[in-house]
């Protein structure tokens, strides 16, 4: 498990680094190449408040908000296109959307398929039925229960590793791991017992909770898992990736990026935080 998350580390930094560099290279270069001239088409699935969800027919949250003010900055606008979490890289890499911004954590596995540029850090939180009576704080807590959690997100290999290496040597019943099709799948499982417990991003399932009328509450008390979480951008679209990072710079030095990360409860990636 410390070999995959110090992996994990290494593709961060190397794509913080690596942002850096572009963002000191200056307002001098070409305009982004967008899939639509003036419009920066951003994939995201807009079930995972408060970084993505709808007010009515709009789509709102910390990425939508985001994404405007960095569209604002390569002289355009933003247009939203929702889709599910794990059909998100494959349909940037068919060119329906220009990035993905869908608080989608920085992996090996997905720098791989696409250029991350760090942006936001959080972590992981434990949900559960108000009714249940159960108080899982950590993973370690999880074994024997019944999870529930959105396809696609970065957990399922990290549970399973708590599961094997941690439940089973310990004499204790495995983990069992339920994938969704979203959130809203996953809260309706925990609320007629289908499953015993959720794990989100830790805003949404404060979010969650909080709309819930006292129904689901948060038991893990500490972020778990904390990650860095990343605009995707094809890897053939340096000059995209190239005017993102400059518009997130300018964000940066007027305040308004602080400002944003602030609102919604979120820190910015350990090493931004340290410059």
């Amino acid at each position: 498990m410390d070999k995959k998350i110090s992996k994990g580390r290494q593709w961060i930094v190397s794509a913080l680094v690596a942002a850096a560099g572009f963002a000191a290279a200056g307002a001098s270069a070409d305009p982004a190449p967008t899939l639509t001239p003036g419009t920066l088409k951003v994939g995201m699935q807009a079930t995972y408040p408060p970084f993505e969800y709808y007010d009515g027919d709009k789509i709102e949250g910390a990425d939508p908000e985001l994404a405007r003010a960095i569209a604002k900055q390569l002289g355009g606008s933003a247009a939203f296109v929702d889709t599910p979490l794990p059909q998100l890289i494959l349909g940037l890499n068919a060119s329906r959307f220009d990035i993905i911004m869908s608080a989608m954590y920085v992996t090996p596995e997905r720098a791989s398929q696409a250029t991350p540029i760090p942006y936001a850090q959080t972590g992981s939180a434990i949900m559960v039925a108000a009714s249940t009576g159960l108080k899982p704080r950590t993973m370690q807590d999880l074994c024997g229960m019944h999870l529930g959690i959105v396809q696609g997100t970065a957990w399922v290999g990290q549970l399973h590793d708590v599961s094997d290496h941690y439940c089973t040597p310990n004499g204790k019943p495995p983990i069992v791991v339920s994938e969704f099709g979203s959130t809203s799948y996953v809260l309706q499982a925990m609320l007629s017992n289908n499953v015993q417990a959720g794990m989100q991003v830790a805003a949404t399932a404060k979010a969650l909770a909080d709309k819930s009328g006292g129904r689901v509450v948060v038991t893990s008390t500490d972020l778990i898992n904390p990650q860095t979480i990343g605009i995707f951008v094809r890897k053939d679209n340096k000059p995209l990736h190239d005017a993102v990072v400059r518009a997130l710079a300018e964000l940066k030095k007027s305040g308004e990026y602080d400002t944003l990360l602030q609102r919604y409860g979120l820190k910015p990636p350990p090493a931004a935080s340290a410059s």
